[in-house]
């Protein structure tokens, strides 16, 4: 079955309204609303555990909502599951192909489950290989595959069928830097050919080329802007990164003394949020001596997507306990 798209169609590709899920007295996905126009690249993203996975499981149709609901690609999730799985492609974070198959098998599997004739099959396949750096290796076995070739042909099922909407869970984890560039150059390509990607990730970098994205935490939708958007909003403090001579337990020394909002771990150095005007590189030196650090450097930083990730975190945690 070849998907259509039609360009022309001002509806969002993904339409969700207050999107519940519940198991048992556990909530895993509380009243998430987002939509997704057709051709944006749309970030998700959250700790582990936030509730991405299961809302991505619904808006794939393998999942029922609680409470709420959501159209994908124009069928609802609950009432019309089928249609939503016959207009998407899905990729998961771990490599779920058949490892004893060949790539050229692989890609005859999948064929025939999205319904492609032998004629397209073959038009398709040999269109995909070529697109994820395959061709010439149709006979080798995926499971002999490098892990960057691995996600490539992945993600070459996953778009056989030609889907309007594709969905990527972590589809760079274990990706070199240089194999991770090359996939996004693939998705960017996608994109500007009208194809819808929601996409989670955990590095930074990479959301970065959203153009949107949604930050999800205990369940809840609580930012969703462009990176530079969310940047400016979600870090309202003057941020600086502390280079320590030894960094155990330097969290707990330096602690929340006045005019110190958050302070997190960025590898072997701190990022302290202070209050607008409180400190400046000097009295925070200052400070973190006081209580016993061997300061190395204080340096006034421009925030980052991920210090407004953590930042976000922290403050829906704040709010949770207050």
């Amino acid at each position: 079955m070849r998907v259509s798209r039609n360009a022309a169609d001002p509806s969002p590709a993904i339409e969700v309204r207050g999107l519940t899920k519940r198991f048992g007295r556990f909530t895993a996905v509380n009243g998430v609303s987002f939509e997704v126009p057709r051709g944006e690249i749309f970030g998700f993203l959250g700790p582990n555990g936030a509730g991405k996975s299961t809302t991505i499981r619904m808006l794939c149709g393998l999942l029922s909502s609680t409470s709420g609901t959501a159209r994908v690609a124009g069928f609802d999730i609950n009432r019309e599951p089928e249609r939503v799985r016959q207009n998407i492609g899905y990729m998961s974070q771990k490599f779920s192909l058949y490892r004893d198959l060949t790539v050229a098998e692989n890609i005859a599997f999948f064929g025939g489950v999205y319904g492609l004739d032998a004629r397209r099959l073959a038009e398709r396949g040999a269109k995909v290989a070529a697109l994820a750096g395959l061709s010439g290796l149709e006979r080798e076995l995926s499971g002999t595959l490098s892990g960057a070739l691995q996600q490539r042909l992945a993600l070459g099922c996953a778009i056989l069928h030609e889907p309007p909407i594709l969905f990527l869970d972590e589809p760079t984890s274990g990706v070199d830097p240089i194999s991770r560039r090359m996939f996004w150059d693939l998705i960017q390509g996608m994109a500007a050919d009208g194809v819808t990607v929601l996409i989670t990730t955990h590095f930074m970098d990479e959301a970065e080329f959203c153009r949107r994205i949604g930050f999800i935490s205990g369940g809840e939708l609580i930012a969703l802007d462009t990176p530079s958007a969310l940047k400016r909003s979600a870090v309202q403090e003057d941020l600086f990164e502390l280079e320590l001579g030894h960094f155990q337990g330097a969290l707990e020394r330096l602690g929340r003394p006045d005019g110190v909002r958050a302070v997190s771990c960025f590898g072997p150095r701190l990022h302290v949020f202070c209050r607008r005007g409180a400190l400046n590189e000097s009295a925070l030196e200052a400070l973190a001596r006081s209580r016993g650090l061997q300061v190395r450097s204080v340096n006034r930083i421009e925030v980052s997507l991920e210090d407004a990730f953590v930042r976000l975190v922290q403050r829906h945690a704040e709010d949770e306990a207050a």
